[in-house]
């Protein structure tokens, strides 16, 4: 075999299946976990310049945005190392890799570990899911105080007072109702929503529900390569063992047909 139908044979094992959803996995899991960290940064930044200045009032804020921050981490390495895994697992049960090694043959191991990854891969498609839903959430609150921002800049706020069109961070939880000044109106909205702080949050906000979504379609793309392969892997196990009793039961035909000749030749 020369080189080059030796390089088109190991390609022809490469599950490209997998490999499209682990580098779509890895893409949605990065942009996710890196946008939505800088974003955390900026939306305290912002909360402490602009709506709570005393530091009492968004302590526990500033807490729960630490701990998601170090969830991030924990997410990232996790889906990294579990999309490997599932690349991995996605090269055992390639059909071209099988017809390398003719020896090869399931197991009820095997068949198991592959059940277990659709399952736990179902479970985190749905947790994704809701991981999405909960990024969308900023993504809203943002658009709102842009909205708002867009309503002072345009000609018919002109007609009326600016400092009436105010945004209070405080109607949605996210600082308490004794926190000063808790809201921000007319041109002091405006200037907040000029800063880099802003504009770059909104936007890594919306490049980390993007990713969300990426990681979704992701894990739902694994779930239909591991439910196919556990499927394959399961016919495959039938297979063999029908072959196991289709050659046990030519070797007894085979044994029985030479004793036959034997007592006849000793008759003879």
């Amino acid at each position: 075999m020369g080189c080059f139908e030796c390089c088109i044979k190991c390609l022809g094992g490469v599950p490209y299946a997998s490999l499209v959803a682990t580098i779509l996995c890895f893409s949605g899991v990065a942009l996710f976990c890196g946008c939505g960290h800088v974003a955390l940064t900026g939306t305290v930044a912002i909360l402490e310049t602009h709506f709570s200045k005393v530091t009492s009032d968004h302590a526990m804020l500033s807490d729960i945005i630490q701990l998601m921050q170090y969830v991030i981490y924990g997410i990232a390495s996790f889906f990294f190392l579990y999309g490997i895994i599932l690349l991995a697992e996605g090269f055992y049960t390639t059909s071209a890799v099988k017809e390398l090694h003719s020896e090869f043959k399931t197991t009820i191991c095997g068949r198991c570990i592959s059940g277990m990854f659709v399952f736990l891969t179902y479970i985190l498609g749905i947790a994704w899911l809701g991981v999405f839903g909960f990024s969308a959430v900023p993504v809203f609150l943002f658009y709102n105080m842009w909205s708002t921002c867009a309503t002072i800049k345009s000609p018919m706020a002109n007609l009326t007072d600016i400092d009436s069109i105010c945004v209070d961070v405080r109607q949605y939880g996210i600082i308490p109702w004794n926190a000063t000044p808790g809201k921000a109106c007319g041109s002091t909205l405006g200037d907040i929503c000029s800063t880099s702080e802003f504009y770059l949050s909104y936007h890594l906000y919306i490049v980390a529900c993007a990713g969300a979504g990426a990681t979704v379609i992701a894990l739902i793309h694994f779930l239909m390569i591991l439910s196919a392969n556990w499927a394959y892997l399961k016919d495959a196990s039938q297979m063999h063992a029908y072959q196991d009793i289709k050659m046990k039961e030519e070797r007894e035909l085979q044994d029985i047909t030479s004793r036959s000749k034997e007592c006849l030749n000793s008759y003879t």
